[in-house]
Formats: structure tokens, C-alpha cells, sequence
């Protein structure tokens, strides 16, 4: 069967029809799943297929209307809430021992939850809270959810991590200097989450190393999308800096943005499309494989190597295969 070509207007909708096969009967965990946003569209999506979505959050009324909203459209879905605050290294954990109990294998995993910026927050566990959400607590939350992904692989199938970076990861080398706690005085939201974006790419790239083929990892740039996280008060004076919004605060008609649909649909390839098997590891944008457009500072193993040992040390967890 020939498969299609995906562009930037492909949606997620077009993505798992078109790989219904691989989605049927696999069990899939995406975090951040609040409505309106593109983890949502990716759940939605997947239940139409899937044998179990699991979605993730900290607000348990939030968490309640996405899945309802889910089964109002897929009556037969199978849709498992997971609380979790990914800020919090002891949630992530919490969560961890909770989807190890499950009796289902998990086959897929999909950080897409993202902080929402502000001001300069430290966590309880010492760490800054932008990069505890987007980096910290996932690596703890894929660490030990390994064995279960590793025992879900068989002859035919190899589980899957996709981290949703963004092409702003051009604008923010990593500093290990402050990569725990950053300077005061320096730090900006829009900074700290450009450079969060490169440390999901860099992370990809080195767990695909370190897993040898035994779970592949791809990140991902979604595209310009306006959603819910864009509307917080304290983000609109950064957009709007960058010219992605008006004073109104609204999206500027000059910049291209996707809809959510399209927005989750490079999600939903690197979670399932079979052409993309043979490149772990790799960076996606518009549904395809774009390492080209991977920024230098981000493609230079010794700097994942040490990104690794570094998020070892600060979680106070070893993570190896």
C-alpha cells in the first residue's frame, strides 16, 4: 500500500487514519492533555484506534472535561486519567509506580506538556520549574517507565518516546551552568524555554543512542499553533516581541500559524508512522523528518552525553538500559 505525503497542512486525524493498523491494540500515555491544546488533539486521535489512552495532568477537573470530551465523540474509547504535576520529581514518580501497575503493556509515550512561563520559580526539589516540567520530570517518568515499554517490544513492533520540542530551540543553547538552577538577574521565560527546547532534542537524540534500537525517541517541532498555554497573560508580552501576536493579544495575521488539528498532527507521526522506523533519534517538522533544520548547538553528541549525566545527577537517578 502506498502510503501518502504529509505536509504542514496534514492533521493528526489524517496521520492515525492513515496508520490505523499500528494503533490498533497499542496502549499509548500523552501528557498534557488539557482541552484546547495539541496533547488533546493527539488523544483524541489515538482513542479512535488505540486500545488505551492515557491522559495526563495536574487538574483533575481538567483532566475530566478532555475526557469526556473524548468519549462524547468516541463513545467505545478507553481513556485512563494519570494525576501528575511534572514539576514535582516525587509526582512523577507517584505516576510512574501507578502506570507500572497497570496490567497493560505501554507502547507509546509522549511528553507534550510544557509550564506555562512566568516569572522565576525554584521547585521543592531545587530545580527551576520550567525545566523540571519540560525535562526533569520527564526524564524521571521515562526512566522508569523503560522495562515496561522494553517488555512491550516484539518481533514486529518497537515501542516509541516523542518529545515535542520547537523550532525556537535555535534561539537557546544550553547553559549547564544554570541548567538547574538559572541566574536570577538573567533569566527571561522565553529563554529558559527556548533552551528547554534544545534539551528536548539533545535528550531524544542521546536516549535513542543509549536504548540501541530497543525503544526509539524522535522529537519534534509542531509548528506556530495558538493555543492555550499562548493565551496566559504573562506570555502575551514575549509574543508580541516576536511579532507572533497583536497588542490585543491576538494572533498576528502576518505570522502563519496551524490549527491544532495540524498542529498535532507531526505528534501523531512520530508516535506511529512506519516510514520514520529506521531514523531514531531523529528531528521532525510538517509531519517529515527535517534534521537538517536541527540547530548546530544541538547536534553535537558530547553535548547530550553530558546533558545526561548532568539530569542524572540532579534527579539522583541513574538511567540506563
Amino acid at each position: 500500500m502506498s502510503l501518502p505525503t504529509f505536509s504542514a497542512s496534514t492533521t493528526a486525524e489524517e496521520v492515525a487514519d492513515t496508520f490505523a493498523a499500528q494503533i490498533r491494540g497499542k496502549n499509548a500515555l500523552v501528557t498534557g492533555t488539557s482541552l484546547n491544546g495539541i496533547g488533546f488533539e493527539t488523544a483524541r486521535v489515538l482513542a479512535k484506534y488505540a486500545n488505551l489512552v492515557i491522559i495526563t495532568g495536574y487538574n483533575s477537573e481538567r483532566l475530566q472535561a478532555s475526557e469526556d470530551a473524548i468519549k462524547k465523540e468516541i463513545p467505545g474509547a478507553n481513556i485512563r486519567q494519570l494525576n501528575m504535576d511534572l514539576t514535582s520529581l516525587a509526582s512523577a514518580r507517584k505516576a510512574a509506580a501507578e502506570v507500572n501497575a497497570y496490567p497493560e503493556p505501554l507502547h507509546v509515550l509522549i511528553h507534550n506538556a510544557a509550564y506555562g512561563g512566568g516569572p522565576l520559580k525554584i521547585t521543592p526539589d531545587g530545580l527551576e520549574a520550567q525545566m523540571a516540567a519540560s525535562h526533569f520530570g520527564p526524564f524521571v517518568l521515562t526512566k522508569l517507565l523503560a522495562p515496561k515499554m522494553l517488555a512491550a517490544a516484539s518481533a514486529t513492533y518497537t515501542p516509541r518516546v516523542v518529545v515535542i520540542s520547537s523550532e525556537a530551540h535555535a534561539n537557546g543553547a544550553v547553559d549547564f551552568e544554570t541548567l538547574v538552577k538559572p541566574n536570577p538577574e538573567k533569566y527571561t521565560s522565553i529563554g529558559r524555554y527556548n533552551e528547554v527546547k534544545s534539551v528536548n532534542i539533545l535528550f531524544a537524540a542521546e536516549f535513542s543512542r543509549r536504548a540501541g534500537g530497543k525503544i526509539k525517541a524522535y522529537s519534534l517541532h509542531p509548528g506556530g499553533i495558538y493555543t492555550n498555554l499562548m493565551q496566559k497573560e504573562h506570555n502575551k508580552a514575549a509574543l508580541m516581541e516576536f511579532g507572533v501576536v497583536t497588542a490585543d493579544g491576538v494572533p498576528d495575521p502576518k505570522f502563519s500559524f496551524k490549527t491544532i488539528p495540524q498542529g498535532a498532527a507531526t505528534t501523531v507521526v512520530a508516535a506511529f508512522d512506519t516510514r520514520i522506523e529506521d531514523q531514531p533519534g531523529s528531528y521532525l517538522c510538517d509531519c517529515v523528518v527535517a534534521n537538517e533544520k536541527i540547530a548546530p548547538h544541538c547536534t553535537d553528541a558530547e553535548t547530550a552525553k553530558k546533558l545526561w549525566t548532568l539530569t542524572e545527577e540532579a534527579v539522583g537517578e541513574k538511567f540506563t538500559f
